[in-house]
């Protein structure tokens, strides 16, 4: 064996401990530099989806993380709880969660260097330094959502050393410390199912073969995991995400088409990083086109120039480690992200490893050779990869900067269009964002999301002629989009057409019954259509789900009043006196109600009440002075009688 003494990092144990953690402080160093753009940014896309919701910062939601499917986005709970721990922490404050990222991201680095060093792989560190600052990274790193990535990373290499250790010593011991590495790997995100698969390669490449007993055997337990891990990560995509087989209508020759070009496509970026998207264009997966054959045939001549030097056993393993752990991404599995793009970098994150550590192999010995050159072109590669995460990282610091760059390099990326007139919405530009919808209604016609967001802005607009055609398309494509046919509704009530209104907000109560908008909107709808005795049940469900709102409270006293029910209305309107005592009108109709069963002076105290809110309520001074006249104040009533018509009051 070659002395490597004088490789950068060559693996000794006489390494002194002072020396690795100089190393450890570098790549921390080097992290927070190359990344310090987003350390200040905000939320974007989907982050508060993976934030702790309000309904699980309690340790009952802790709970409910672990043992109810459906609870977060994506049932990983190991990441899940990591990301409730830090809401105690960070609360809503973006920058907290992006610097644990880089941390997770940095300890991920120091981690595969201490793999590396363990199984004598040379340039470890440099391996390291690679997959730290290659900014192929920075998706993973940059977005909050993907700290899934970098913390299920961790457990996944903290495994591989429990492992190693049981390989040696075949201690029960070892191997249940490793195994619960694994599961937490798995917990955190179902990519790591790829492990044991892995340390087969790795064994391969140490020992030249594999023995069932010794190598194979201890790991069936393992595949059984990461297959019952796979199979309940596709139900929850399907169940819970939206990844419908009908979006990924490929046979089996076209999945292989689709993978071989994946392949190429994240081995390109590795090599060359240049024009890296959050969302890549969307290929055309077309069998009866020729020229899509040349991915996998480039497959199959690198694996045949592979087997033909098979000695180099690392380049092979490396290799198979690679496309090992991009194979949940390549296609042959449906994922919901692959509605946008069959690709995406952190897709990638895990994979990338073991074509890192072939490269620091490489540099090493390069090293060892050419021990001028090759420290100066390596040092002026990893400033080239920092800086161009540091340029990277930035497009990640708010939502408007990540979709206008994206759509700088890819114009068709309809999520991205759909996205961007979302937050242009929210902002009140929504002339601006018309464009965009247009944009992502055109690139992706069968998609109900985008049909309903381009009627909302529509309706934001106030054209609710113009949004209803949006809403029903949204609703052709998904009938039971409860959102959608709540929003046709609203659009159909604008219009007068209180009939039709009242139908779909019922469809959408039908799909989302608990949602108090729905109700309270129905019960409008109703009482515009003379159902009062219907128009109350929905008035009483929305005030039960929303308590403290006194719209519910108020209008369902409006509708108790109309049908003679005074005394169960006066419960109400005090309800929702209380809960908004700053509205006048809520006070002139409570005074306007108790002047109807002659109650005068306590009507004529809430119309009072409701003038010192708003002096300028006409209906108030009117109705202050139907109660003065009747209890034979004139003067006082005339006063009041005038005011209202000079504010403009007709009865």
């Amino acid at each position: 064996m070659k002395n490597t003494s004088n490789r950068p990092d060559a693996p000794s144990a006489r390494e002194a401990k002072g020396e690795f953690w100089w190393w450890v402080a570098a790549i921390f160093a080097s992290a927070f530099a190359s990344y310090w753009p987003v350390l200040n940014g905000g939320f974007i896309w989907d982050d508060p989806g993976h934030i702790t919701w309000p309904a699980l910062r309690s340790l009952g939601g802790l709970a409910r993380i672990w043992f109810e499917v459906g609870a977060t986005q994506q049932y990983y709970p190991v990441v899940h709880s990591l990301f409730w721990l830090e809401h105690r922490f960070f609360g809503d404050v973006a920058t907290g969660y992006h610097i644990a990222n880089v941390g997770w991201h940095a300890t991920a680095a120091c981690l595969f260097a201490v793999v590396l060093r363990r199984l004598n792989v040379p340039g470890a560190w440099v391996a390291a330094f690679l997959f730290l600052l290659h900014p192929v990274g920075v998706e993973s790193v940059a977005w909050i959502t993907e700290q899934k990535n970098t913390f299920s990373t961790i457990w996944y290499l903290l495994a591989t050393l429990a492992y190693l250790r049981f390989d040696e010593n075949r201690r029960p011991g070892s191997f249940a410390l490793a195994t619960l590495f694994f599961l937490l790997a798995l917990g955190s995100k179902t990519v790591t199912a790829s492990l044991p698969a892995a340390l087969l390669v790795i064994f391969w490449w140490k020992r030249g073969r594999l023995e069932w007993r010794r190598d194979v055997g201890p790991l069936v337990p393992w595949f059984a995991l990461a297959a019952v891990s796979g199979a309940l990560t596709s139900w929850v995509e399907h169940k819970f995400i939206g990844a419908r087989p009908e979006d990924f209508p490929f046979n089996a020759l076209e999945r292989s088409l689709l993978a071989s070009r994946a392949i190429w496509f994240y081995l390109g970026k590795l090599v060359w990083p240049a024009d890296l998207i959050f969302t890549y264009p969307r290929w055309v997966i077309d069998a009866g086109a020729s020229w899509q054959y040349l991915f996998p045939a480039g497959i199959l001549l690198v694996a045949l120039a592979m087997w033909r030097w098979r000695q180099q056993r690392g380049a092979i393993a490396a290799g198979l480690f690679f496309a090992g752990s991009l194979f949940p991404a390549l296609g042959f599995v449906n994922v919901f992200p692959f509605v946008f793009s069959f690709v995406a970098d952190h897709f990638q994150y895990l994979a990338s490893l073991g074509i890192f550590a072939l490269a620091g192999a490489g540099v090493a010995m390069a090293w060892g050779r050419w021990r001028v050159v090759t420290p100066v072109l390596f040092a002026g590669g990893l400033m080239i990869f920092g800086g161009l995460t540091w340029r990277q990282s930035a497009t990640y610091r708010d939502e408007f900067t990540l979709y206008e760059s994206t759509l700088a390099k890819n114009p068709n990326a309809a999520m991205a269009h759909n996205n961007l007139g979302n937050l242009l919405v929210n902002a009140g530009r929504e002339a601006e964002a018309i464009p965009h919808f247009e944009a992502a209604t055109r690139l992706q016609p069968t998609s109900a999301k985008y049909a309903y967001s381009f009627g909302f802005a529509l309706a934001t607009l106030r054209n609710p002629a113009a949004a209803i055609p949006h809403f029903e398309r949204a609703l052709a494509l998904e009938p039971d989009y409860a959102d959608a046919a709540y929003s046709l509704g609203m659009a159909l009530m604008s219009l007068g057409r209180k009939v039709e209104a009242v139908e779909q907000f019922k469809a959408a109560l039908r799909v989302k019954a608990d949602v108090p908008e729905g109700h309270f909107s129905l019960g409008l709808a109703l009482v515009q259509t003379g159902k009062f005795d219907e128009a109350i049940e929905h008035f009483s469900t929305a005030a039960k789900l929303r308590p403290k709102n006194p719209d519910p409270e108020f209008n369902w006293a409006l509708a108790l009043m109309v049908t003679g029910r005074f005394d169960e209305a006066f419960v109400h309107f005090e309800k929702a006196a209380q809960l908004a005592p700053e509205r006048a009108y809520i006070e002139n109709s409570f005074g306007r109600a108790l002047i109807r069963v002659q109650r005068f002076e306590e009507g004529i105290a809430r119309c009072r009440q409701a003038l010192l809110l708003d002096p300028n309520l006409a209906e108030a001074h009117f109705n202050l002075s139907e109660a003065l006249r009747q209890t034979g104040r004139s003067e006082e009533a005339a006063v009041h009688l005038a005011e209202a018509r000079r504010l403009g009051w007709k009865k």
